[in-house]
C-alpha cells in the first residue's frame, strides 16, 4: 500500500497550504462526501418516506461500527461528536451534595466544562488526576487514577487519547481500576477510532464516546456513545424527545428533524479506512508521527514526547501565547497547533494517510522560520518556496 502524496488526490486538500493538523477536525475524502450527497439526495426526494425509515437506516449503519468497535450493535448510538457523549452521560448522572466526579488534570477543555456545569447544580465537586506529564508511562498513569478514587466519586473521566498532550492512555487498566473502586467509568474517545486498535467489550468501562469524523474520515457531525447494557436505562441524550420512555435507542436515533447524512455515511468511511490499509494504515501513521515529531525536534534543538498513537508532541522554545502562536503557524501556511501544558509551549502534529516525511520537513521549516524573525539577532527569514502564505498575502 502506498500512502503519502499517492493518496492525497482522495481529499480536496488545499496544496498551497500544509496539512498535519488531521486530528482536531479530520478531512472527509470524496467518496465518503459522494455517499453522503447520496443520501441527502434520498432524504430531499421524498422526505416523509426517508424519515419513516430512518430508524432502521440508524440501526443498519450501526452494525459495521460495532464490528469495527469490538462491540455489540445494540449498545451503540450515534451522535453529533464526542463531546455530545460526554455530556449525555454527565448529564444523565442523579449528583447529591459532597458527590464526586473524577477528571484527569488533561481533560479536553469542552468536557471540563461540561463536568464543572453538571457538579456546580449537584452542589458536587470536581476532583483532578494529575497526569505525571511528561514522564508518563502507564504505571504512574494507572497510579494517579487509583490515588483519585475516593468512596465519594460518582464517576470518573478518563480521556483514552488526551487532545492536548496526544498521549495514549492504558484505557483497559484504569477502567479495572475504577471497577474495582465500584466507581462507574466514562471513556472519552474522542481521538481513538481509526488512530488505534480499539475492543470496547474488552476495555471493561461503562460508557466509550468517540468520533467517527476524525481519524475515521466519515462527514463531521458523526460519533458514536458505547454503553454497557446495565448503564442503558439510566442515560438520555441532551435533546428529549418522542423516544422517552421507549427504550436507548428510541431516546438518542430521534431527537427531532435533522440531516442523519454523516451517521449514515459511516460505513462508507469505514470501507475507506480499510482500503487505505486498516490496521496497516494505523501502525504505519504511529512510526510517522514518532518519525516526524524526532525530526523537529532535532531541527529547533528541542525534545519530542513518546505518545504512542498518530500525533506526535514537540517542546517549542517559546513562552508566548500558545494561540497568538497558532495564529502565526496559520498565516505561514499550516495547521500544526500548540498547546500549554505545564507552563510550556507544545508544537502538536498529526500522520495521516496523505501525509509523508517531507510534510514534517517543511513544517520544521516553517517553525524555525518563524523563531528565526524573533530573534532580533537572526537574518531576515527566507521566502518558502511555493507557499503563498508565508508573505501573508493570499
Amino acid at each position: 500500500m502506498r500512502w503519502g502524496r499517492p493518496v492525497r488526490s482522495e481529499w480536496r486538500l488545499d496544496p498551497t497550504f500544509l496539512t498535519v493538523n488531521h486530528g482536531s477536525f479530520g478531512a472527509t475524502p470524496v467518496c465518503v462526501r459522494a455517499e453522503q450527497d447520496d443520501w441527502r439526495a434520498r432524504m430531499e426526494a421524498q422526505p416523509t418516506r426517508f424519515m419513516a425509515t430512518l430508524p432502521g437506516l440508524i440501526r443498519a449503519a450501526a452494525e459495521p461500527l460495532a464490528a469495527f468497535l469490538g462491540a455489540d450493535a445494540n449498545d451503540i448510538v450515534f451522535t453529533d461528536n464526542a463531546t455530545t457523549g460526554c455530556n449525555a452521560v454527565l448529564r444523565s448522572l442523579a449528583l447529591q451534595p459532597d458527590d464526586e466526579i473524577l477528571l484527569l488534570s488533561h481533560v479536553y477543555g469542552a468536557v471540563h466544562k461540561t463536568a464543572r456545569f453538571v457538579a456546580e447544580r449537584a452542589g458536587a465537586t470536581l476532583c483532578s488526576a494529575a497526569v505525571p506529564f511528561p514522564d508518563c508511562n502507564d504505571d504512574r498513569l494507572v497510579e494517579a487514577v487509583a490515588q483519585g478514587l475516593t468512596r465519594r466519586t460518582r464517576l470518573a473521566v478518563i480521556d483514552h487519547i488526551a487532545s492536548q498532550s496526544a498521549v495514549v492512555f492504558p484505557a483497559a487498566r484504569i477502567a479495572a481500576v475504577c471497577r474495582a473502586a465500584g466507581v462507574p467509568v466514562l471513556i472519552d474517545g474522542a481521538h481513538a477510532p481509526g488512530q488505534i486498535d480499539l475492543d470496547l467489550t474488552a476495555i471493561g468501562a461503562d460508557f466509550y464516546t468517540g468520533n467517527c469524523h476524525k481519524w475515521l474520515c466519515a462527514p463531521k457531525g458523526s460519533a458514536f456513545l458505547w454503553v454497557a447494557p446495565a448503564r442503558q436505562a439510566m442515560l438520555h441524550p441532551t435533546v428529549i424527545s418522542h423516544g422517552l420512555g421507549a427504550g436507548f435507542h428510541a431516546q438518542f436515533d430521534w431527537t427531532g428533524t435533522r440531516d442523519p447524512s454523516a451517521a449514515l455515511s459511516v460505513p462508507a468511511a469505514l470501507d475507506f479506512h480499510a482500503r487505505l490499509g486498516g490496521a496497516a494504515l494505523r501502525a504505519r501513521n504511529i512510526a510517522l508521527a514518532a518519525e516526524g515529531a524526532s525530526l523537529i525536534a532535532r531541527r529547533l534543538n528541542t525534545e519530542a514526547i513518546p505518545t504512542g498513537g498518530s500525533m506526535g508532541l514537540i517542546r517549542l522554545p517559546w513562552q508566548d501565547d500558545p494561540l497568538a502562536l497558532r495564529a502565526r503557524l496559520l498565516a505561514a501556511g499550516t495547521d500544526a497547533p500548540v498547546h500549554a501544558i505545564g507552563g510550556v509551549n507544545w508544537l502538536r502534529i498529526s500522520a495521516f494517510a496523505y501525509n509523508d516525511i517531507e510534510d514534517f520537513e517543511q513544517l520544521g521549516e516553517i517553525v524555525s522560520t518563524i523563531m528565526r524573525r524573533d530573534d532580533p539577532r537572526g537574518s531576515p527569514a527566507p521566502q518558502l518556496p511555493g507557499n503563498p502564505y508565508a508573505s501573508g498575502k493570499k
